[in-house]
């Protein structure tokens, strides 16, 4: 029995929660660590295979790996940056690509059925990867008195309001920004799994009691979520993606 007393196992914050399958040193690695892991393995182990022996008439997996790349170089970067400032940066944001959307795959996997973008931690260190990369940026381009004019969008034909407006911009993108481009990315992919977890065991508890029948429509609406979260998986890699070139571009561009 539930803590409610109808006897249904509702998912929550403890549908996140997972044991530690070891320890090490004081150091607990988890379920959520092996999937980031895999993670790794899988996209490194796809595109050294792919590429590690490129032919002139590629093969099944090459052309699938070209076609993956591709898309991120010329329908991202390239859309974002242009080719001249974009080029530099493809293996960064193919790499945030594959690696987001694998992690966020995990989800609809039989076995693992946990996306590893649900835990904050995950998304929270791939935005510091981009913030890291587009700050300092930002200073190399334009001087340390000309970098703090591009994030502050400070300008004196604003007049009065140019000190407003100047913090307003350091808030947004020195902290807001980051947060954000977290967030977004954390709360999607929570609360996909929370509502896949919610309709599998609700089928699951239904056909186990006299309502049947209610059993079919939540089993059904399981696979309506299951298609639905196969979109919004490659989705939020496309616009984390999107956003971290849009972060570069805006350090790149001579006027913020």
């Amino acid at each position: 029995m539930s803590d409610n007393g109808c006897g249904f196992p509702a998912p929550g914050l403890h549908s996140f929660l997972f044991k530690p399958m070891f320890t090490v040193g004081g150091f607990e690695f988890n379920k959520v660590m092996l999937l980031a892991l895999m993670t790794t393995l899988v996209v490194v182990t796809f595109f050294y295979v792919a590429f590690g022996k490129a032919k002139l008439v590629p093969g099944k997996l090459q052309m699938m790996g070209e076609a993956g790349y591709d898309f991120v170089r010329r329908g991202i970067v390239y859309e974002t940056m242009g080719k001249k400032d974009g080029e530099k940066y493809v293996p960064l944001m193919v790499s945030l690509f594959f690696f987001i959307w694998i992690m966020n795959i995990w989800s609809v996997i039989p076995l693992t059925q946990f996306p590893v973008s649900s835990i904050i931690a995950y998304p929270a260190v791939l935005a510091a990867v981009v913030y890291l990369v587009w700050v300092p940026l930002t200073f190399k381009k334009h001087g340390f008195v000309g970098g703090w004019k591009n994030i502050t969008g400070f300008d004196n034909s604003l007049g009065p309001i140019k000190w407003l407006v100047s913090f307003i911009e350091f808030f947004s993108n020195l902290l807001v920004r980051p947060f954000t481009h977290a967030v977004r990315l954390f709360a999607n992919m929570f609360a996909g799994h929370l509502m896949l977890v919610m309709f599998t065991v609700a089928s699951w508890y239904l056909l186990n009691s006299w309502m049947i029948p209610a059993a079919g429509v939540s089993f059904v609406m399981t696979m309506a979520m299951i298609v639905f979260e196969l979109f919004v998986q490659a989705v939020q890699a496309y616009v984390f993606v999107l956003l971290a070139c849009s972060y570069i571009q805006g350090a790149l561009a001579e006027h913020h």
